[in-house]
């Protein structure tokens, strides 16, 4: 089999990469990898079992809930929905599933405990899909730039396939996984000035013809530049953020077209730009009952009042320390080479040797770029979390293939073993955090709703005497015979910049001020209403009174009371002499950064 030599990753090494095979074999090979990579992503996403963030549910599948079931189905509908800062695209998404899957359960008259199993498994094996055409379109952009059949290519796919982060974060039905996928599709697509090898130019002008030379044609599919902007737009629409990536993909393309490319892409974006906002306030304007722009309000809010600074603050180097290393884990070190060997270089240290290497080294370098400008821009803002970063992992993956796949040519001994420690390490962490980590939070809400599926008691009702948002809810309830209320911390919307400091929450008021055993007392019904001495006896009169006039103002003592290990000690010393008594409990976590949230899930069931 005759070689050529492939696109490097820059200033270093180049990697080698077959010939390309026939048209035919891409037609059959890329379904075949898409079909074993969402067979993958299926099975990942059924089997994951902990908890990572709260916008996992209460961003998509509740509000997603409410629009399948309706406005009486018990969803938690948090602030942000009222204050119409989230498109509805996405749970709408959702909504359709939960819809098709009552459907097919009602056609097959399913018992209860398999309709709920049928409508907790729905949005996992959509999201799944949308993860495995996140790993093939990384793959397929690799091919693009290192050759479909080169070696680099398929180590893209195994860093994809490999990640932890992947195994972690790709199931989950978070706005962020769905962007990143919608974002690796779109830059898929982008027209990269690629030069038309089957033109009529001499093999010396093949050789020699540069990126600039080919401005003309980078808008030169009109169908692929649509879908791309199509794609692109959705994904700004969903996280007005990724507008990021697009201004440091599009600006370079813009510069370098011709007037006539410009004149096309312009009005491709303004075409495009424009369809997707009208879908975007149609659905929304169905979802909150009047017209409104989410996009608009979400940088209003977070930017204007800085109403994210409310959910924590974190050092600017957050994501050069933490924020990349936990996305990459051990693809870190090629990552760091591969963006150092694309960064713009003096054209004598980086002059391309052909018409492909310069379109490769094109692409691989503003893929550097684009990573490095958005990194650097969402460090100027106070709030920072890892997964604000997602969308620019397969660019990562894609700019780490080069120098790993440098660094296994030759495969001697000394590096399997380090490939094999690579692997192994990858291993243990994806099982660790995928199984293990914060899973006593999810095992609670099957406990509860199994309870219900079992007793069928009426009323059952669940206390979440917990850090807001810390478990699912309604979408893992599923039974509307489940009556749950939880802690609350609404951000300060109405209060002055000025006052912000002082303002405490629901739970921040029930561990802080003043205390557990001050919060219950103040705000629980009459610890004589729960009292193990009141079974079978009357209160006198004056007590009947006091018991009554505060349970007007008070919540009732549910069934059930879930709190974490953490909390356990003071609701021993409040509940002493109730009918309380601890009736499950199961492994949460070894650490955790917050200690409220520390140590197993407790359940404690009020006996009769």
């Amino acid at each position: 089999m005759p070689v050529r030599r492939g696109p490097g990753a820059g200033g270093g090494h180049r990697a080698t990469a077959t010939t390309r095979p026939a048209t035919g074999e891409k037609s059959l090979s890329t379904p075949y990898v898409l079909l074993l990579l969402v067979a993958l992503r299926i099975v990942s996403a059924l089997t994951l079992r902990t908890f990572f963030q709260p916008d996992e549910y209460f961003q998509s599948l509740e509000p997603a809930w409410q629009l399948a079931f309706g406005q009486h189905a018990g969803a938690w509908i948090t602030w942000e929905w009222r204050a119409q800062l989230r498109s509805s695209l996405h749970p709408a998404l959702f909504a359709a599933v939960y819809h098709v899957a009552a459907t097919l359960a009602n056609l097959c008259q399913a018992s209860p405990r398999l309709r709920a199993e049928l409508l907790l498994a729905a949005p996992k094996v959509v999201q799944a899909v949308f993860a495995a055409l996140l790993d093939c379109y990384t793959w397929r952009l690799a091919q693009k730039i290192y050759g479909r059949s080169s070696r680099t290519a398929w180590v893209t796919l195994a860093l994809s396939v490999c990640s932890p982060w992947q195994w972690f974060c790709a199931p989950r039905t978070l706005s962020n996984c769905l962007e990143t996928t919608l974002t690796s599709i779109a830059v898929y697509h982008w027209p990269w000035q690629r030069p038309d090898l089957s033109s009529n130019t001499t093999s010396k002008d093949k050789d020699t013809l540069k990126p600039e030379h080919c401005a003309s044609n980078a808008v030169g599919a009109p169908s692929k530049l649509r879908l791309s902007l199509l794609l692109a737009a959705v994904a700004c629409i969903l996280r007005p953020t990724n507008a990021l990536i697009w201004a440091c993909i599009a600006v370079p393309t813009l510069w370098r077209a011709t007037t006539r490319g410009r004149y096309v892409l312009v009005r491709e974006v303004l075409v495009c730009g424009s369809a997707v906002l009208v879908l975007s306030a149609l659905s929304d304007r169905l979802f909150y009952g009047f017209w409104t722009l989410p996009p608009v309000r979400f940088l209003y809010f977070n930017i204007a009042q800085s109403l994210a600074v409310f959910y924590g603050r974190n050092r600017p180097d957050y994501y050069l320390t933490e924020g990349v290393p936990l996305l990459l884990t051990t693809a870190l070190p090629f990552a760091a080479v591969g963006i150092w060997q694309n960064l713009p270089k003096p054209p004598a240290i980086a002059a391309p040797r052909s018409a492909r290497d310069a379109f490769a080294r094109t692409i691989l370098r503003r893929l550097a770029c684009t990573t490095i400008a958005v990194a650097v821009a969402m460090s100027l803002i106070s709030h920072k979390e890892v997964r604000f970063l997602y969308p620019v992992l397969p660019f990562l993956h894609v700019l780490a293939a080069g120098p790993l796949s440098a660094f296994l040519n030759p495969l001697t001994t000394s590096r399997k073993a380090i490939l094999a420690v690579l692997l192994f390490l990858n291993l243990i962490i994806a099982g660790y955090v995928s199984q293990v980590h914060q899973r006593g939070v999810i095992d609670v809400m099957s406990y509860l709703r199994h309870q219900h599926e079992t007793q069928q008691l009426e009323p059952f009702d669940v206390g979440f005497l917990m850090p807001c948002h810390s478990t699912p809810w309604r979408s893992h309830f599923v039974h509307p015979g489940i009556d749950a209320w939880a802690l609350t911390c609404e951000p300060p919307l109405d209060v002055p910049l000025s006052e912000r400091g002082a303002y405490l929450d629901e739970a921040d008021q029930f561990y802080i001020e003043p205390g557990p055993s001050g919060w219950i007392n103040k705000h629980m019904a009459d610890l004589r209403t729960v009292s193990a001495d009141s079974i079978g006896k009357g209160a006198d009169e004056g007590d009947a009174s006091v018991i009554a006039n505060k349970s007007l103002r008070a919540r009732a003592w549910p069934r059930y009371l879930v709190f974490f290990e953490q909390l356990e000690e003071t609701m021993t010393e409040v509940l002493r002499g109730t009918r309380y008594t601890e009736c499950w409990r199961r492994f949460n976590t070894h650490f955790h950064d917050d200690s409220r949230r520390r140590g197993d899930v407790v359940v404690w069931c009020l006996g009769k």
